[in-house]
């Protein structure tokens, strides 16, 4: 069989056994296990040689003990109730405007997703809060609901996102090391993250129906009472930030020590708002332990469905396939870009990672892109993936929280504004790409 053909046969089984319901992990391993013995003619000992050999180079790689303690921190922080303190405060300090309390929970989302990294707990957390808090203040539902998932997606891109530990892992590129990657997310984070505020406050200044501030008699805070309240529970994440960030981007630690780093702040963090106890201890570390080893499994599928796909020529044919086209190279990345979104739809962001970058990296190389810009372009794409329809995963981690008056109509209605506000960021990092690459080079000179 040619290349081309088992190329796209292998995708067509892979979206056709995700679409009857089975495990992706299993899937993907299962998948490249069937096309792995059509390959090369069910040669079993050459495959599982092939097999052992990938997958014990992934658990070689020093980066990816990252990944366990950043999400340790981020579920001692989401016990420790750090962000319900910011959100009260912001509560206060912004619920005078026409949408304050809707911008309120997109800077608190922000600082949340600057210490956490996983999008579940910020989703989960400000459903929680602020969900039933607009509910009574009178917020359109659908704005309500589309401000809460789309600002909660910002955990898989502002640093330290788990995201971008896995894609350094992935590639080995000095280019794309961990470090450059946080580097180059903070600029498109914050822009993402503001878009979302200049579309809320504009939108309830020319219509304050959808979102009412806060009447005059509930604002009687003086500005002492509002600046105090707002340093108290910002320092404490700020610092946090600084320190796993900081000791990253001048050179004192590896992600690995700094997320170590991260781990020990969360506990001090704990311990000083008096919510660090056996419980909170155990339930973080069995979350960390249920995620990691999900985290870990779709990577061997993922690893195994790549080796097989490119073993085959897969890689080549694609290659080929898109280099080969008489058009621009910003037609090519164009074409790449509508792969990964549509994919966003239906697969998650690590099985799509370990499947698309292997693929499309060395197409990225042979176009002359910058590989950090080409891999944050695909990061900031596969952001839109827990917003898009029908498996988007904020969707569904808000609508379990939520109150009941919020459907999965307001749901669905309330994201589309904002999956049309991260496209759009899309266009301006593709267009500008000094939004990604300025930082890296001020850190680390390239």
């Amino acid at each position: 069989m040619s290349p081309e053909f088992l190329a796209i046969s292998m995708f067509v089984f892979l979206m056709a056994s995700i679409a009857l319901g089975h495990p992706l992990a299993i899937t993907l391993a299962g998948v490249a296990t069937i096309f792995g013995l059509i390959d090369n003619g069910g040669n079993v000992p050459a495959l599982l040689d092939l097999f052992v050999n990938n997958s014990w180079g992934l658990f070689q790689n020093y980066t990816l003990v990252a990944v366990p303690l950043f999400i340790f921190m981020a579920q001692v922080l989401d016990r420790s109730k750090v962000s319900e303190a910011l959100f009260d405060a912001l509560y206060i300090v912004l619920g005078g405007l026409r949408g304050g309390l809707g911008m309120a929970v997109i800077v608190v989302s922000t600082v949340f997703a600057a210490t956490t990294g996983i999008v579940g707990a910020s989703v989960v957390a400000m459903g929680l809060m602020a969900g039933p808090a607009l509910l009574r203040r009178g917020y359109d539902k659908s704005l309500s609901a589309g401000i809460i998932c789309s600002s909660g997606t910002l955990g898989i891109l502002i640093p330290p996102s788990i995201m971008l530990v896995v894609y350094g892992g992935l590639t080995g590129m000095k280019e794309t090391s961990v470090g450059n990657l946080f580097a180059g997310a903070i600029l498109p984070g914050l822009l993402l993250s503001g878009m979302y505020l200049l579309y809320v406050g504009v939108r309830c200044f020319i219509n304050p129906t959808l979102g009412p501030p806060i009447p005059a008699e509930e604002r009687t805070y003086s500005t002492r009472q509002k600046v105090s309240m707002t340093l108290t529970s910002f320092v404490p994440p700020f610092g946090l930030i600084l320190t796993v960030m900081g000791t990253i981007l001048a050179g004192v630690a590896t992600p690995t020590e700094a997320a170590a780093l991260g781990c020990a702040g969360a506990v001090v963090l704990a311990i000083a708002g008096r919510k660090f106890n056996r419980d909170v201890i155990v339930q973080a570390s069995t979350a960390t332990l249920r995620t990691t080893a999900m985290i870990m499994l779709l990577f061997i599928g993922g690893k195994l469905f790549s080796v097989v796909f490119l073993s085959m020529g897969g890689g080549d044919a694609v290659a080929d396939m898109l280099l080969g086209m008489d058009v621009s190279s910003y037609v090519v990345l164009a074409i790449m870009m509508t792969v990964v979104f549509v994919m966003g739809m239906f697969i998650d962001w690590a099985a799509i990672l370990l499947v698309v970058v292997p693929i499309f990296t060395p197409i990225a190389m042979d176009l002359g892109f910058n590989p950090l810009w080409f891999a944050m372009l695909i990061c900031v794409n596969l952001q839109t993936s827990f917003l898009t329809p029908p498996f988007g995963y904020s969707l569904f981690y808000f609508k379990g929280v939520a109150p009941p008056e919020y459907t999965m109509g307001h749901v669905y209605k309330g994201i589309l504004p904002f999956v049309a506000i991260q496209i759009a960021g899309l266009a301006i990092m593709i267009f500008c790409p000094e939004t990604i690459t300025w930082l890296p080079t001020v850190f680390f000179g390239g």
